[in-house]
């Protein structure tokens, strides 16, 4: 065939390309009234049956297999010959006998692979998709005549399938909604949209609008688009292709050519899209008529009530203009008229005030005159008097001489309130100019009264008073009982004088409506007074007494400024000695703490005296009335009762005394926390005794100010705890440089216990179920400097040892320890670090690790030094010998005794500690120091007899030889008996045996196997072994834990078997001898 051929196999139907599926095929063309569906095969026909007529199309003649049915869409028909294949034979083909059909050979062979079992809910979305399209089907196939007779009424006339249901595929976007709309009728032809209403005639129902494509609803439809215009024109042609000619000089049919080109028809002749577009748009139109139908009867409803509403508003508006008109003509003739002779009357009135108000503003002006008079001459009670004349007569009050002046008079004078005038704004300033002055004399006297007793009574009670009231409230907070009869303190009397003066001074500052202004100002005043209590015991802060005259003329000139102040007494404050610093606080804190408890007192009497001010019979009057007139009395009392309610409201709320008291505590704890810091680091210098009164001296007064104040004092008390932190750190790290010089320098002899370092011992044990009072009497800085000397005196009375020789042993529990000179440095320091902690329990947690620290300290230096031979180098020892050993076990075995007394020491002032695993942990760690030191004895016992086994082998026994013990027994018996002899001397008689009970056990072991190896041959070998295994019992039987080792070495030895006693050694050899020293110094080296 040619490559014109329109012609198309099953071969080419199989490509996606090619031929489109089912699903790009829209039901209007698959389902067309036109035809019966089994004339739409799954293949298409030839071109030629494409270019049929369209009357061809609906020829009942023509019977095509249906897809539902066989037909030839066997695969054996790939077998047969194109011609029969198609059934057709093109225009331009010409018959070919020669034609041979492909045999076996030609198509290659099928490999069958193996089918999978597929289950069959897997097709299940295929059947729900394929199920309504074949429903249609169905239905199509047995209604053709209802589809044919609806035509004829709908007046169509058939048409080719070629004309407007041709397998034309959809575009991709429409795919989806083909196959959802399968049950409804996709175009005007459709049986499904008319076929249940063809009993009823012409009452069917409205076409939906779901029959119009969804294209035509986007938002973005514009017909420009060409996607859009190929969608909507079923990609028609809208220009056709020029004619082409044929194979015989004749043109071919342009429709045919078009067709089997492109498959495309031409826009201008595709009369089945025209009819699709006048159909969609009488499907608008229809329902546009139906939704108007439907909203009409609403709309005219609602437009006849609007015309109703707009009527009755009309005639509302007419009512009201005829109301307003009413309304204008009443006001014209009747208010107008009477309200003229209403203000005649007012005017005459007003002119017979007016003439009132100049009389009395000429009293007003005269009053005015005559109380400046009085301020000018100091008379302020009688100035205040005037004043509140005045204020009267301004106010339009009835005044006392007021009366006198309204009796002569024909008809009494009714005062009027001035103080609005014009005229009196000018008078009004002067009025309280003159209450201004009058107030500032009350308040100077108050000011007076209150500082004069201030400081009066800071520098009448002594510093000693004032510490031992604060140690009575620390015995009382801990819940000591109090000794004897305690007075009252001397903050809490206070003079009736000055309370009269006080009364008074209040009343005045009430009168003249100053007391806010008066109470503010005291409140300054005490808050400059505490600033200026502190600065009075400080250093001076210039230099000018040290300073040439030529300096100080310098200075004088050029004023120095606040910065070069602040240095200098910065630099006089670090220069002060620890007693000095000491006294200067103490004279600041118990001035401050007098200062504050008296001015509670003031606070508490001022509140005593205002709440007192609102009984007029109390307040008294500063000068007598000028009338005795009874109503007069009232009148004045009566007038000067607000004022005094009024001043005392205005005291409350400006003396709040918590606020006063807390303002003034915090500005005297920051000027202190500026001077503690500027000491802090001749504060951490301090011996522990001065710390710890400095450190009492601030507590106390912490407490102090929080009892006052109701305040803690957070910056004062945080910069002390920072000083004592810093402190306990140098404290510990003094005390551990203390003890590593001791330990270095140290030659591990044994050092005499004296009565000062058994009172420290007793100190020690005793702090564990009970307070030391010669621990806390440091603390107590407010007991009298004589009993702290006779504390002091005891102590040193203590302290006193003999001048004994003899060298004396620590005992706890009635065990003895002999200690060398790091113990006992390691127990004064235990004393110094609970010294501390005793006194301050609170920083128990910062204090106790230091200890800790110090313990372990003591031991891995002990262990450098005795185990690691350091002392050797550090002490300049020869060797580390027993004694060390065993002194240096003594040591950790007195610090083992002593760790649960500090345990409990510490448990006992902070139980909900975690140090107390670690004392625990400290114990294990001497614990096993400890049996460190008694397993070395024993590897140094076990390595000498071990060199005496390798002597005695060496031994020729049966050479001629004296009686004599040979030397390798006396050196291990002199060895074994020098150690027992100094475990003895310096260890308990239970750590004895743990040591030699190894030691005899090793020589069991290494012995009795030394003497079954030795072969004796002759008597006298014999003789000779056998006396030194009775040398061996003799020295050594003595010793617990030597057991029946000498006499199983004599059973050995007895036990050997001789020769004949007549043979004699060829050759008598001596056994080697051995030096004692040289075996001693041997041992020594070892042990090192």
């Amino acid at each position: 065939m040619s490559s014109m051929s329109p012609r198309k196999s099953i071969d080419s139907l199989a490509s996606g390309t090619s031929t489109p599926s089912l699903s790009q095929f829209s039901l209007s063309q698959i389902e067309s009234p036109r035809a019966p569906p089994q004339k739409f095969p799954l293949r298409r026909g030839s071109t030629a049956s494409s270019i049929a007529s369209i009357g061809g199309v609906l020829d009942p003649s023509q019977h095509h297999g249906s897809i539902a049915e066989s037909g030839q869409n066997a695969i054996s028909t790939l077998l047969q010959p194109p011609i029969v294949r198609t059934g057709l034979v093109p225009h331009t083909a010409v018959a070919s006998t020669g034609y041979k059909p492909p045999s076996t050979r030609d198509i290659p062979p099928v490999t069958l692979t193996n089918i999978p079992h597929v289950d069959s809910k897997a097709f299940q979305p295929y059947l729900s998709q394929v199920g309504s399209l074949y429903e249609v089907f169905q239905q199509a196939k047995e209604s053709p005549a209802d589809q044919d007779a609806q035509l004829a009424r709908d007046g169509k006339t058939a048409s080719r399938p070629d004309e407007h249901g041709t397998l034309m595929p959809l575009p991709t976007e429409r795919r989806a909604s083909v196959l959802s709309t399968s049950s409804r009728a996709t175009s005007p032809f459709d049986p499904r949209g008319r076929r249940r209403s063809s009993g009823r005639g012409r009452g069917q129902g409205i076409t939906p609008l779901s029959v119009i494509p969804p294209v035509y609803f986007e938002d973005d439809f514009h017909l420009e688009n060409p996607r859009t215009f190929d969608v909507i024109s079923e990609k028609s042609e809208v220009v056709r292709p020029p004619k082409l000619p044929g194979r015989d000089g004749q043109g071919t049919n342009e429709l045919a050519a078009e067709t089997a080109n492109t498959g495309r028809k031409a826009l201008a002749t595709n009369a089945i899209l025209q009819e699709k577009l006048s159909w969609y748009m009488d499907t608008v139109e229809v329902h546009l008529i139906s939704s108007i139908s439907s909203a009409s009867k609403s709309f005219f409803t609602a437009l006849g009530s609007l015309r109703e509403l707009h009527s009755e508003a009309a005639d509302s508006v007419k009512r009201i203009q005829i109301l307003r008109k009413d309304l204008q003509k009443i006001d014209r003739e009747m208010a107008l008229g009477g309200l003229k002779i209403v203000n005649l009357r007012r005017r005459r009135e007003n002119v017979r005030m007016l003439a009132d108000a100049v009389s009395q503003l000429r009293d007003v002006v005269q009053s005015v005159a005559r109380c400046e008079e009085l301020v000018e001459n100091g008379q302020i009670e009688e100035a205040a008097d005037s004043l509140e004349e005045v204020e009267r007569l301004m106010a339009g009050e009835q005044s006392a001489n007021s009366g006198e002046d309204g009796a002569s008079q024909d008809q009494p004078r009714r005062p009027i309130d001035l103080r609005r005038l014009k005229a009196l704004e000018g008078a009004s300033d002067d009025l309280a100019q003159l209450r201004y002055r009058i107030g500032m004399g009350y308040e100077n006297r108050f000011l007076n009264d209150l500082l004069g007793d201030l400081r009066e009574h800071v520098e009448n009670v002594p510093s000693d008073v004032t510490l031992q009231r604060w140690g009575s409230s620390l015995q009382r907070q801990r819940g000591a009982q109090r000794s004897g009869a305690s007075s009252s303190p001397a903050y809490m009397k206070f003079d009736e004088d000055v309370r009269t003066r006080l009364h008074t001074n209040l009343i005045g500052l009430a009168r003249a409506q100053y007391t806010t202004p008066a109470a503010t100002s005291f409140k300054t005043a005490v808050l400059r007074e505490m600033k200026g209590l502190i600065r009075k015991h400080m250093p001076s802060s210039s230099d000018d007494d040290s300073e040439s005259v030529v300096s100080v003329s310098t200075h004088r000139s050029q004023q120095r400024s606040q910065q070069e102040k602040s240095s200098i007494l910065a630099r006089n404050l670090r220069a002060l000695d620890a007693e000095d610093a000491y006294n200067m606080l103490t004279r600041v804190y118990t001035g401050i703490s007098e200062s504050l408890r008296r001015l509670s007192v003031q606070v508490k009497v001022l509140l005593d005296i205002a709440s007192g001010l609102e009984n007029p019979a109390n307040a008294g009057l500063s000068s007598p009335p000028r009338s005795p007139d009874p109503q007069s009395m009232a009148n004045l009392m009566g007038s000067r009762l607000p004022a005094t309610i009024q001043a005392q409201d205005e005291i409350l709320q400006v003396l709040d005394m918590s606020s006063l008291l807390g303002q003034a505590v915090d500005i005297a704890q920051s000027q202190i926390t500026k001077v503690l810091k500027v000491r802090s680091e001749q504060t951490s210098q301090l011996p522990k005794e001065e710390f710890l009164r400095y450190f009492t001296l601030n507590r106390l007064f912490a407490d102090e100010c929080e009892a006052i104040s109701g305040r803690s004092g957070t910056a004062l008390k945080t910069v002390v705890s920072n000083q004592i932190r810093d402190y306990i750190s140098r404290f510990g790290e003094n005390q551990r440089h203390r003890l590593v010089d001791v330990m270095d320098s140290d030659r591990w002899d044994a050092r005499d216990f004296g009565e000062t370092e058994t009172a420290i011992l007793s100190k020690i044990l005793d702090a564990s179920t009970k307070d030391v009072e010669a621990w806390l009497a440091v603390s107590r800085i407010w007991s009298p400097q004589e009993q702290q000397n006779e504390n002091a005196g005891t102590d040193s009375a203590a302290t006193n040892g003999t001048g004994k020789d003899k060298v004396r042993s620590a005992v706890i529990d009635e065990q003895k320890y002999i200690l060398p000179e790091c113990a006992v440095a390691m127990m004064k320091s235990i004393e110094e670090f609970q010294f501390l902690m005793a006194n301050i329990p609170s920083m128990m947690q910062d204090i106790a690790p230091g200890l800790l620290e110090s313990l372990k300290l003591f031991n891995s230096r002990s262990s450098q030094l005795i185990l690691g031979a350091g002392a050797t180098r550090s002490a300049g020892l020869k060797n580390i010998t027993t004694k060390h050993l065993a002194l240096s076990s003594q040591a950790l075995s007195f610090i083992i005794a002593l760790v649960p007394y500090i345990r409990e020491f510490v448990r006992r002032h902070a139980p909900s500690s975690p140090l107390m695993a670690e004392f625990d942990k400290v114990k294990r760690l001497y614990q096993e120091h400890q049996s460190g030191i008694h397993e070395k004895l024993v590897d140094i016992m076990t390595g000498r007899a071990s060199a005496h086994v390798n002597a005695m082998k060496k031994i020729d026994w049966d050479a001629a030889a004296g009686n004599n013990v040979n030397a390798y027994m006396e050196t291990l018996t002199k060895e074994t008996g020098t150690l027992h002899r100094v475990l003895s001397k310096h260890l308990p008689e239970t750590t004895v045996m743990m040591i030699m009970d190894p030691v005899f056990r090793s020589y069991r072991d290494q012995w009795t196997r030394a003497f079954e190896e030795v072969t004796v041959r002759t008597e006298a070998g014999k003789q000779r072994m056998q006396r030194d295994a009775e040398y061996f019992q003799t020295k050594l039987s003595k010793i617990d834990g030597f057991g029946d080792l000498g006499q199983r070495l004599l059973e050995l030895v007895q036990g050997k078997s001789t020769s004949s006693p007549d043979e004699k050694p060829t050759a008598p050899t001596e056994s080697p001898k051995e030096s004692p020293r040289e075996t001693s110094e041997e041992s020594s080296r070892s042990s090192s």
